[in-house]
């Protein structure tokens, strides 16, 4: 099995790579599984193939670059900031077509100018696609940002358990409005059928005694590690839930809520929308408004049109790791993603990193891409 896409993507993606300074990296196919399993959510965890190792360590079939590049680039020290660049096979379970598939893309490591490194993320997948054949005009970009999000809810004077149930659901639209379905209403049914000694200590916030419990009868029950969530997580969100589930919020911010979350017109628009929400009621967004405008400034300077670029404040990317900026472009009428990124900040630290180091990167997907030229050169 060759791990090298063939040309023409491979020819013309190697040269605007090393154009952006992005140093080529390879990864082994095989990977350690348990960073997967940790850090990038649901969404890719199912997708996953999975094996274990002689010694009965998780291992899987490499399911996305960002991880291993990441793990390579702790593991090395390099200095930073740092840029990597990759092409090769990835292997996902998927509805429809093949379970390895070529991408390439870029991780951008340490830009300490969070705005300059999101643009040029943006910029840089724009220019991957075009480097393939694809016509900018035939393009969809949406771009959402997971921090703006946050900073709205945190201004909403949500509580925390709230707080952090909306940001898990960020990206899953369905997830989402069920969740402010339940805000609404109050969700008490929801834990009928909790074991009453559980909802005891989830109701007195007895965390350490209850991951401790749901450890026991985890094992009684023989489930082996990694069959879902750790008995920690088990038990924070068993803690959360409870608290959801016996909190409802007011009609008012409620409806700022949703009025924010309906927030989709073109980049350029954005800032007046988002500031005459937040005004309406008083708001102040903070740094992260701030941020968002010095963001766009930095887009223009690379180039973007932010006409042709969409603002959707609901938009998300189901994976776990993301903490800002997330982006896809897609062909006109079609709903496969040709070209998706986004900013993960908190990611270096969880793969062992001994402090915060910023990042953010792109994926394309070359089957896709492919197929929307008519060239072969995706094709695995």
């Amino acid at each position: 099995m060759s791990d090298t896409a063939p040309a023409p993507f491979q020819t013309a993606l190697g040269a605007l790579f090393e154009a952006r300074g992005a140093r080529r990296v390879h990864a082994p196919i095989i990977q350690p599984a348990d960073p997967y399993l940790d850090t990038a959510g649901e969404a890719l965890r199912r997708r996953i193939f999975l094996t274990r190792g002689e010694a009965g360590e998780h291992l899987c079939l490499r399911p996305d670059f960002t991880i291993p590049v990441c793990l390579g680039h702790v593991g090395a020290g390099e200095a930073l900031p740092r840029r990597y660049s990759y092409c090769g096979l990835v292997f996902r379970q998927r509805p429809s077509g093949p379970g390895e598939f070529f991408q390439a893309g870029i991780e951008d490591l340490g830009e300490a100018n969070r705005a300059t490194a999101d643009a040029r993320a943006l910029a840089d997948a724009l220019a991957g696609l075009a480097a393939c054949g694809v016509d900018p005009a035939d393009l969809d970009i949406v771009l959402g940002d997971q921090g703006l999000f946050e900073a709205f809810l945190k201004a909403l004077g949500l509580p925390e358990g709230w707080q952090r149930r909306l940001v898990r659901t960020f990206g899953h639209d369905g997830l989402l409005d069920a969740a402010l379905n339940a805000l609404a209403t109050g969700g008490a049914g929801t834990l009928e059928r909790l074991n009453p000694e559980l909802a005891d200590l989830a109701r007195r916030r007895e965390e350490g005694a209850l991951t401790r419990t749901i450890r026991t009868r985890m094992e009684e029950a023989g489930l082996p590690p990694h069959a879902g969530r750790s008995p920690g997580e088990v038990a924070v969100r068993l803690i959360e839930k409870l608290a959801v589930a016996e909190a409802r919020l007011d009609d008012a911010p409620l409806n700022l809520l949703r009025q924010f979350l309906a927030i989709d017109c073109p980049l350029g628009e954005a800032g007046d929308r988002l500031r005459g929400v937040a005004e309406s009621a008083d708001l102040d967004l903070g740094r992260a408004a701030v941020f968002f405008e010095t963001r766009n400034l930095a887009l223009r300077a690379a180039g973007v049109d932010l006409a042709s670029v969409r603002y959707r404040a609901a938009f998300g990317r189901p994976i776990d790791y993301y903490t800002g900026l997330v982006f896809e472009a897609r062909q006109k009428g079609s709903d496969e993603t040709l070209a998706g990124g986004g900013r993960y900040d908190r990611l270096l630290t969880m793969l062992g990193a001994p402090a915060p180091i910023p990042a953010v990167g792109f994926a394309l997907w070359l089957d896709r891409i492919g197929a929307a030229t008519g060239q072969a050169g995706g094709q695995s």
